[in-house]
């Protein structure tokens, strides 16, 4: 799974949603500040490549314990019904 990252506010969003986190929590989770959970979900920076690849673990893991699902969100190589591009 890769994040689109011109979707990532709406995705952190849904992401946050799903999993009833707060900010504070995601950003406990990924291992960075709430400060940048904060800016990634209000469009103000995007993330760096490895706050992106700690994004993107953290999905694929809560996505494989069935706590997340991630189909029909802005995922890079995945169409808007989750099926493979």
């Amino acid at each position: 799974m890769a994040i689109d990252e011109q979707n990532l506010s709406e995705l952190v969003k849904e992401i946050r949603r799903q999993l009833s986190l707060s900010q504070e929590d995601l950003a406990r989770a990924l291992g960075i500040s709430f400060a940048t959970v904060n800016r990634w979900e209000n469009g103000l920076v995007k993330p760096s490549k490895l706050a992106k690849a700690q994004l993107d673990n953290f999905c694929a893991k809560m996505t494989r314990q069935g706590k997340l699902k991630l189909t029909g969100l802005p995922v890079r190589g995945r169409t808007q019904t989750g099926g493979d591009k």
